[in-house]
């Protein structure tokens, strides 16, 4: 044949199949709605293995039987998403421990935050919360998810990300240890300047305290100045304090200008960062589980089995739904070889529909799915 006939009888079949697929669907419609009468979940896992088997042995030739165990693969898929669909509108939908508000209560709360004053958390509970509220720190990033669990802080400001380092992956771990939320994020443009004694000048300088971070953000300057000794500390805020105890017109610090401040050290060299647009986002945390109502962004996790079209079948929930991804992180789970906690922003409110179908799926069908958060 050639290739027009060969067009004109994939038309003919392409037809047949949307009929049959619409047919199918009408039958899947039939099946949720016995499904909300009896009780019976949505997702079967054993009934689909078995079914899977069963068209492939129908399929002649091992590709073939390859190919169509991956065609109903989809077409279960899209039908137990289409069921999701009818159990929501009979308001069968997963209910969340969520509480809508039109702002954050900030009237006479406690603010706790990772670092000393000075360091850019301390920056970003000042960004977020002003500096009429009561604000402490801890020395770990675990102490302060301790503070707000155990309500000693009403909110916790920790790193999440940066935009030039990556994640801060010790963080992602501790919201599933920790029961607590996030209910807003901050921006911190991280800046960092040369800061040392009030009585120094650029060229006193011949040893540098930073934090590693820090100074590998600043290695462009660093290079050209090579004969400064690199020293590394636990953060830049407690660098810039050493300068100030020790009062060595050698010594400078790599910090932010807040620190300079609060330490009265003076600003020897300004933005000596690689990059001008470098921003580290901050998450801020409540034992609450708070959500505002203009909320357009959900951050979750689950987990996946280590097998074929796993994470797959769960981001297909998101697309369906229309739902826009922002952000995927993976961790292994201890103690679980080859297996996965998986870390996903979605853009969306709670209250949507849409999100509210996702979620359904994703709750259903992955391991462990928590919401982490609406903010």
């Amino acid at each position: 044949m050639d290739l027009l006939e060969c067009r004109k009888q994939l038309d003919r079949i392409d037809k047949h199949l949307v009929e049959l697929f619409e047919e199918r669907m009408k039958i899947c419609g039939d099946v949720a709605e016995y499904k909300i009468s009896v009780g019976k979940p949505v997702y079967d896992g054993e009934r689909e293995q078995q079914k899977l088997a069963a068209v492939a042995g129908l399929a002649h030739g091992e590709y073939n039987q390859t190919a169509v165990q991956e065609l109903f693969t989809q077409l279960m898929t899209i039908s137990r998403r289409y069921q999701y669909r009818i159990l929501a509108e009979h308001g069968q939908q997963k209910r969340t421990d969520y509480e809508q508000v039109e702002t954050l209560p900030v009237d006479g709360v406690r603010v706790v935050y990772q670092g000393v004053e000075g360091a850019y958390s301390h920056a970003a509970a000042l960004q977020y919360f002003g500096e009429e509220t009561e604000l402490y720190h801890v020395l770990t990033f675990e102490e302060a998810m301790q503070e707000v669990q155990e309500g000693r802080a009403d909110y916790g400001v920790l790193p999440i990300e940066n935009s030039t380092a990556g994640a801060v992956i010790d963080n992602y771990d501790l919201q599933i240890k920790y029961d607590n939320y996030i209910v807003a994020e901050t921006f911190v443009k991280v800046q960092h300047v040369l800061l040392g004694c009030p009585d120094a000048e650029p060229a006193d300088v011949k040893t540098v305290f930073s934090h590693p971070q820090a100074l590998m953000q600043c290695s462009g300057f660093l290079n050209e100045h090579k004969d400064i000794r690199q020293i590394s500390l636990e953060n830049t805020a407690v660098a810039a304090k050493k300068v100030v105890e020790d009062g060595d017109k050698t010594q400078a610090a790599i910090a932010s200008e807040i620190a300079g401040r609060l330490y009265g050290l003076k600003i020897l060299k300004p933005g000596i960062q690689n990059s001008k647009n470098n921003t580290t986002r901050f998450i801020i945390l409540s034992k609450r589980p708070l959500y505002r109502k203009s909320a357009s962004k959900i951050s979750i996790t689950f987990e996946l089995p280590h097998r074929s079209g796993t994470l797959y079948n769960m981001l297909g929930h998101f697309i369906f739904n229309g739902v826009n991804m922002r952000m995927i992180e993976s961790r292994p789970i201890p103690g679980r070889s080859w297996e996965y906690r998986f870390f996903v922003d979605i853009e969306g409110n709670l209250a949507d529909a849409a999100i509210q179908n996702a979620l359904n799926g994703v709750a259903a069908e992955a391991q462990n799915m928590r919401i982490l958060g609406n903010y």
